[in-house]
């Protein structure tokens, strides 16, 4: 018997993304997976139910049967907690889970003995790579992100020659060089933006430099584990201050990316320095979900403070929904062939590392030990 993956439509609100896209729908059933999608599941990003058809999926309006009757089941959200109910014992879960915010659906995944995989816990190693949906969402993100601050800036970005004078471009600043933050410099870059950016890793500076932006040099070495910044000292957090209130004093745009996986995001942009910057300024606070970067950031909301407009997205890759999609589709496809193996069955020893390493719940137990640390205390 085939294995049978099914991919129900996302419920959360704002979500437009679907986790599997008729292009990979193909290759799975090509290689004899029994793919199941609910009807209307990728008419947000796009990807209407005919084309799931062509592909060789079949459609389905039985959410509950779905849920019961998928041996894999795939998401972008982690399943809403009165639905985890329907799974049977063992199917195997995939998807976003933000276990630090979702602890009570972690619990139900426990008490029904699924089996749920985090995408965010994946381990930043190379063999990974493909699997890499935290990397492939934030480059989605990033782009978008500077989309979003040129809308609201009252300044145009590039540099303009013209008969009615010349306008000087927009000075951008990014703080933050990881992915998304790679992204938004290039992309204002491209629209013209004098662009600077600041990380506290040393090793970011060359890849700031690569894509044309001006690196801001720190004397300070944070360079952690798993490609990840460790948290800086005091003496070090002040020197940070200093430096990066002068650059944000000067920009017309600031994006920030900072995120530290698990904890609340770090502040960077202070009330103060926010009263400083120039009337009409923008800051788009890519980490106002987990606490925000920025001191006067509103998650899901966009506010004026001082002259400057504070943005604060909790969801971007779901504003580019189509190809947000198309990347994280092709990522779950390699991540189901660690879970499919090559005579197309179910692998029952999550032992490979990466399937380790990802591994939130199974068989009744929390695996991921601060999610389980955090339920602990949550009793």
């Amino acid at each position: 018997m085939p294995v049978r993956v099914g991919v129900p439509k996302e419920v959360v609100d704002g979500e437009r993304r679907v986790a599997l896209v008729p292009e990979v729908v193909q290759k799975l059933v090509k290689g004899g997976v029994e793919v199941r999608i609910e009807a209307g599941a990728g008419a947000g990003s796009y990807y209407p139910d005919e084309a799931y058809e062509a592909a060789g999926a079949s459609l389905t309006t039985d959410r509950r049967a779905l849920f019961a009757e998928s041996d894999i089941l795939l998401g972008v959200q982690a399943p809403p907690t009165a639905e985890v109910a329907w799974l049977r014992p063992a199917t195997i879960v995939v998807s976003f889970m933000n276990p630090s915010r979702n602890l009570a659906t972690i619990a139900k995944l426990r008490d029904a003995q699924a089996s749920a995989f985090a995408l965010e816990l994946l381990p930043r190693i190379t063999r990974a790579q493909g699997m890499d949906a935290l990397s492939s969402q934030a480059t989605v993100a990033g782009y978008r992100a500077v989309l979003e601050a040129s809308v609201h800036c009252p300044r145009l970005l590039p540099m303009l020659t013209t008969a009615a004078g010349t306008i000087r471009p927009a000075k951008v600043l990014i703080l933050g060089a990881g992915v998304a933050g790679l992204m938004a410099i290039a992309t204002a870059r491209r629209l013209g933006g004098v662009v600077e950016a600041y990380d506290v890793r040393r090793a970011a500076g060359e890849q700031v430099r690569s894509l044309g932006a001006k690196f801001l040099e720190l004397q300070i070495n944070a360079e952690g584990t798993g490609g990840y910044a460790r948290e800086l000292t005091d003496e070090e957090k002040a020197q940070e201050r200093t430096m990066v209130a002068e650059a944000v004093a000067q920009a017309d745009i600031v994006i920030t990316t900072a995120n530290v996986p698990g904890r609340k995001a770090p502040r960077l942009v202070s009330r103060e320095m926010v009263e400083k910057m120039k009337p009409g300024a923008v800051i788009v606070d890519m980490a106002a979900e987990s606490g925000g970067n920025c001191e006067l950031t509103k998650p899901g909301s966009a506010v004026l403070e001082h002259g400057v407009t504070i943005l604060g997205p909790t969801n971007l890759p779901s504003e580019i929904p189509f190809h947000a999609s198309a990347m994280y589709s092709k990522n779950l496809q390699a991540f189901l062939g660690l879970l499919i193996d090559a005579d197309g069955k179910l692998v029952t020893k999550f032992d490979d590392e990466i399937l380790a390493a990802s591994l939130l719940v199974t068989a009744g137990e929390v695996r991921h030990a601060p999610t389980r640390e955090a339920l602990g205390a949550a009793k």
